[in-house]
């Protein structure tokens, strides 16, 4: 069964241009690369506090064994490149969630 993986990141208003440019060109295809994923998707938090702009980048990994293969083998490097670009203006969380049921609508 399919691992997401939620990475929510508070950036602040001023970088979120820059930020989003990044993310969409340079980071996320660079984490898709890695071949631990299936998909992933870009959202914007909406009733974020004040101070900064909330965005959840949820990534589908094909199983715990790809994740776990992400986190040792790519995301170090990955999180300090970001780390190093957005230093002082950002916060982020992680979070891993198994899917337990699948359902789709049918037309």
């Amino acid at each position: 069964m399919h691992v997401l993986y939620n990475v929510t990141v508070s950036i602040d208003p001023n970088s979120e241009s820059e930020w989003l440019e990044w993310m969409r060109s340079a980071h996320i295809p660079e984490v898709m690369n890695t071949g631990c994923f299936l998909e992933s998707r870009l959202s914007k938090v909406h009733g974020e506090e004040e101070g900064g702009v909330t965005y959840a980048i949820t990534y589908v990994s094909y199983s715990q064994e790809h994740l776990d293969r992400y986190g040792r083998e790519f995301a170090p490097a990955l999180q300090a490149d970001h780390s190093g670009k957005f230093a002082g203006r950002f916060a982020a969380f992680r979070t891993t969630l198994s899917v337990i049921e699948h359902f789709v609508h049918e037309r």
